[in-house]
């Protein structure tokens, strides 16, 4: 992340969300970029490294996911989906997209900065320093020095909120870990109850490290009570 002031890109194609957007984070201290389409919006992710995307779904020359789809495949940065539709169905897609949270429209400032926050959070934590260099389990390797994820000695590219989350597996390997616990520990205070954004984590998880996502040796599902990595682990 930039040492300077925190950037965020906010794409919407609606100016009075996007004046909205710009007043409240940049009264929160924040230095905003705006962008009203989705080429537009690639443009500035690819060339000015924002730190954060807020992005709206609905966009007048794409939409949201296949904007989503663009910038994964040449960053990492966290992205937050803007909606208007409370379908749980269109959240679920942003996040299998690569999104990493998502606000629903209208919202007020305290919800935006909150997941703004929180969403940065996890951020730092994927490029905080450790003590501890390598965590092996199995052909998975976790090398926390460089924030690097590589399984059967190819590099696998993990966003923040996916990284953050594999390390709190692996850190407890052969435990059961409740939904409710993981959520708390990797998404923050006020995410317990996001369990869709949990089983999307793990889905795209599974879809990286997994040699049989169906049937997963490494993050395993206990119906009814919650989640286990299956593998032990040797740092």
């Amino acid at each position: 992340m930039n040492r300077g002031k925190i950037r965020i890109l906010a794409v919407d194609d609606e100016p009075r969300y996007v004046w909205a957007i710009r007043k409240v984070l940049e009264g929160a201290g924040y230095e905003t970029l705006t962008a009203g389409d989705g080429q537009t919006a690639l443009e500035l992710a690819a060339v000015e490294a924002p730190d954060l995307v807020l992005l709206d779904i609905r966009l007048p020359d794409t939409d949201g996911y296949a904007v989503c789809q663009r910038i994964r495949e040449f960053s990492k940065v966290p992205i937050i989906m803007l909606t208007a539709l409370a379908d749980g169905s269109d959240k679920v897609r942003g996040l299998d997209v690569g999104a990493d949270d998502y606000v629903t429209k209208p919202f007020g400032a305290p919800e935006l900065l909150a997941r703004v926050r929180a969403v940065l959070r996890r951020v730092e934590f994927s490029e905080a320093p450790s003590s501890s260099t390598i965590v092996r389990a199995g052909e998975l390797e976790i090398d926390l020095a460089r924030q690097c994820v590589t399984m059967r000695g190819q590099e696998v590219s993990l966003s923040a909120t996916e990284y953050r989350l594999l390390c709190e597996f692996a850190k407890q390997p052969q435990r059961l870990l409740v939904p409710e616990y993981l959520l708390e520990r990797v998404w923050g205070p006020g995410y317990e109850e996001e369990n869709h954004m949990l089983r999307q984590a793990i889905y795209r998880l599974r879809r990286k490290i997994e040699l049989d996502p169906a049937n997963p040796q490494y993050i395993q599902t206990k119906p009814g009570m919650g989640y286990l990595f299956g593998v032990a682990t040797q740092s």
